[in-house]
């Protein structure tokens, strides 16, 4: 249970004293001080984490707090995105074309309930996910798998087909379709974290969506912290774990999220000192605290793409000239020079820059007279008779405010009028999976380093494509790329793949990220990453 300090912040938060910022000067600094003298970090996390199951769940989030609770294979490297570190394997090997894998677990790795980490371990998880059952919207990431597509489609329905299997306690073995070098890099991501196969079984099974395991009661883990407190909508509280197999390295006593969507009031708590780090920084406030918090206010790389997803199942979003049109109306440099103003570069395609290897493309730009003749020859000109459409987006003020900018550019150059309404992050993401919208604000941060992780989504049938699109044509690139002999050939499968997609144009590329948030000084070991996903138990706190 969270001790009184602790349910003293979750109920000044929940009750909205920190958008008020009520407190006095001495109150505002004792949290963070208080925090940091335990070792606790206070971290905000945007919204409220749909699950805890590494196999349900598909956002950023989610994966904040996932990653301090299970370990995979792989972990992440306390300052590199391209570099694998050791997580449960503690070593690796590889044949010459990186199609076998063999994996060495190490012996002191175990569960919070002390069952021991095994091998079988990561079997049974890989067939959880990929079961058709389960309904899991990541299972496509485990394609690369020999056989993995086959069964989850369900063509074959022995798993023992697949290219896993454990050669014993300690060594897991996993056959690719294809050469895949950066296959450890993919490994990093929750999709391929394993589950405890005790209590699955013990709340509901394999398949079991509504399995009770991942509540606070049952969870168990295997990573650097356990969970201890999760109070929805207001605080989810972790502990160091004393049974890690790297204990000694975690500095942490422990970590309390915070589910604050009001990016207002997120930045108030921060600047009472009730958080040592933000999700998010309020847009209109960037250019100010440049000056005023230059050693609090963080602008770094972020390998992410901010578009509109279109739900082409709808008219008149069906039609592509209706959807080149939306795009082409769009002025990008106006968004991220006025707008987000966090030094976001303008989208001219869906993968972004910063890709070793991979060049992005210029397909789409600002062209309104172009936009206006499409709108036309689609039946809308000017404007007239085009159907109310309206653009959902998930409960932030920044998401607003590029709404709002997109919203007057359509009204401009195109004579539509489209609305705005919001939810909260569970009920967006579920809007969004049930294609029960018009316009999605979207965002896709890359799982890891490389453009199969953007282009991939929009396969036919993947769970996280949400659109509706699909283009045979596209599904056989990307199944050429996955399965290709070399890299050089692979990057030019995804850039041809690429190129229908901003042909067709489900969806609508915005900008390409920068990570902008607050952090408080005495955070230690939390270096730049592209992914933006740290190592917890690297991370410190001074008290100084």
């Amino acid at each position: 249970m969270p001790s009184t300090f602790w349910m003293k912040l979750t109920f000044l938060i929940a009750m909205g004293f920190l958008a008020l910022g009520v407190t006095a000067c001495g109150e505002r600094e004792r949290d963070v001080d208080t925090a940091a003298a335990e070792g606790i970090l206070l971290m905000g996390n945007g919204g409220e984490p749909r699950s805890l199951d590494p196999h349900l769940v598909t956002g950023v989030p989610e994966n904040r707090i996932i990653q301090a609770l299970i370990e995979g294979l792989i972990a992440y490297h306390p300052d590199d995105d391209t570099l694998p570190e050791p997580g449960i394997a503690e070593s690796w090997e590889h044949n010459e074309d990186y199609t076998v894998w063999t994996f060495n677990l190490r012996e002191d790795a175990q569960w919070t309930n002390g069952d021991p980490v095994v091998a079988g371990d990561f079997v049974y998880s890989w067939e959880r996910i990929l079961s058709p059952a389960l309904g899991a919207e990541y299972a496509e990431m485990l394609y690369v798998i020999n056989n993995a597509e086959a069964f989850h489609q369900g063509e074959i329905d022995d798993f023992s087909q697949v290219g896993v299997r454990a050669i014993d306690d300690r060594t897991l073995e996993v056959q690719l379709k294809g050469p895949t070098p950066h296959f450890l890099l993919m490994l990093k991501h929750y999709s391929f974290y394993p589950v405890n196969p005790r209590v699955v079984e013990e709340h509901g099974g394999m398949t079991d969506r509504q399995s009770g395991w991942s509540t606070v009661e049952n969870y168990v883990g295997n990573g650097p912290f356990r969970l201890t407190h999760w109070s929805t909508n207001e605080v989810l509280e972790v502990e160091k774990n004393p049974d890690y197999w790297d204990a000694d390295t975690v500095q942490l006593n422990g970590i309390r999220f915070f589910p604050i969507e009001n990016v207002n009031t997120e930045f108030t708590a921060f600047q009472g000192g009730r958080l040592h780090v933000t999700n998010v920084v309020p847009a209109d406030r960037i250019p100010s605290l440049r000056e005023q918090m230059p050693d609090q206010l963080i602008i770094e790389p972020y390998l992410g793409s901010y578009f509109y997803r279109l739900n082409v199942t709808r008219e008149p979003f069906d039609d592509p000239r209706v959807r080149e049109a939306l795009a082409l109306a769009i002025d990008r440099s106006l968004i991220v020079e006025r707008v987000t103003q966090g030094g976001q570069a303008v989208a001219t395609g869906f993968v972004p820059e910063g890709i070793t290897g991979y060049q992005p493309t210029d397909a789409v730009g600002h062209d309104p007279e172009r936009a206006q003749a499409l709108l036309a020859q689609a039946g809308y000109p000017g404007g007239q008779g085009f159907p109310e459409t309206e653009i959902l987006i998930n409960t932030s003020e920044n998401h607003r405010k590029v709404a709002e900018a997109i919203q007057a550019m359509w009204r401009e150059t195109l004579g539509i009028e489209v609305g705005i309404y919001n939810q909260e992050w569970k009920v967006y993401l579920d809007s969004q999976s049930s294609l029960d919208y018009d316009i999605s604000r979207s965002g896709w941060i890359a799982d890891y380093v490389h453009p199969m992780t953007f282009l991939e989504l929009f396969t036919t049938g993947n769970g996280n494509n949400d659109t509706g699109w699909s283009n045979t044509q596209y599904d056989r690139l990307i199944r050429q790329a996955q399965a290709a002999t070399t890299e050089d050939q692979r990057i030019d499968l995804l850039t041809q793949a690429e190129g229908i997609l901003m042909e067709d144009l489900p969806v609508v590329p915005i900008y390409w990220y920068t990570r902008v948030y607050m952090r408080d000084p005495r955070v230690q070991g939390w270096n730049a990453k592209i992914l933006d996903y740290r190592p917890y138990k690297y991370v410190s706190l001074s008290t100084s």
